[in-house]
């Protein structure tokens, strides 16, 4: 039986990962575990929770996984990512997908590219249909500085891990990512130690890569590399 688990990013939930999610539920048998991580989810509560709650919880889905399956591939998206990247190093996962991974954050040049659609839309009356500005507004005004503290943590934590990283690997980034620079998948390719890995940049995409114009590309690479 093989197993597959999606992890989502900070201040996200299972939507981030849930195109994926489906289509490995419509195309395969393969068990799907998609965790809310503490104080996430639609109607999130970050006040209060600390790093540790994440990393605790993205392992005991893990470990529950693997009580029902031989064969495991964990898929993390932005600190998902982080905490996708750490589990394969520390349990037998036998392929890993590192979506947009965290472990350096906020592209400058690109975010001010997005601030600038954010303006013109601004100017046009339009602002409100602006994808980035409905969810990101929302995000910025519910999440705690603490929150964004113990993200950082996690980050400084776990990062040093992926040195330790030998299982076949997937690297996929958006090449207009504004939180995260698109040349941190090129960090992460050399950072870790996998005799098999490749790196796919996606030339369309901004930070949520499986919701993006390149999406259909994303679900295909991602499930050739985990069928093949």
């Amino acid at each position: 039986m093989v197993g597959c688990m999606l992890i989502h990013g900070f201040t996200g939930a299972p939507y981030e990962v849930e195109p994926l999610a489906e289509y490995f539920r419509s195309h395969t048998n393969w068990v799907i575990s998609v965790p809310t991580l503490p104080g996430h989810g639609e109607e999130e509560t970050l006040r209060g929770v600390s790093f540790n709650q994440w990393i605790d919880t993205a392992e005991a889905n893990l470990k529950e996984l693997m009580q029902k399956c031989d064969t495991v591939y964990v898929i993390g998206f932005s600190m998902g990512g982080v905490l996708a990247g750490y589990l394969a190093t520390k349990y037998q996962v036998d392929k890993l997908v590192l979506l947009s991974a965290a472990i350096h954050y906020i592209h400058p040049i690109q975010m001010m590219k997005d601030i600038g659609g954010m303006i013109t839309d601004l100017r046009r009356g339009t602002l409100l249909h602006n994808e980035l500005f409905s969810r990101y507004s929302k995000k910025l005004k519910n999440t705690p500085v603490l929150a964004s503290i113990e993200f950082r943590k996690l980050v400084q934590k776990l990062k040093p891990s992926f040195k330790s990283v030998s299982v076949p690997t997937i690297i996929l980034q958006g090449k207009l990512d504004g939180m995260v620079p698109y040349k941190t998948a090129h960090t992460i390719y050399h950072l870790i130690n996998s005799d098999e890995k490749q790196i796919c940049i996606m030339e369309k995409s901004k930070h949520l890569i499986c919701h993006g114009e390149d999406q259909n590309d994303v679900i295909d690479k991602v499930f050739h590399f985990l069928t093949n």
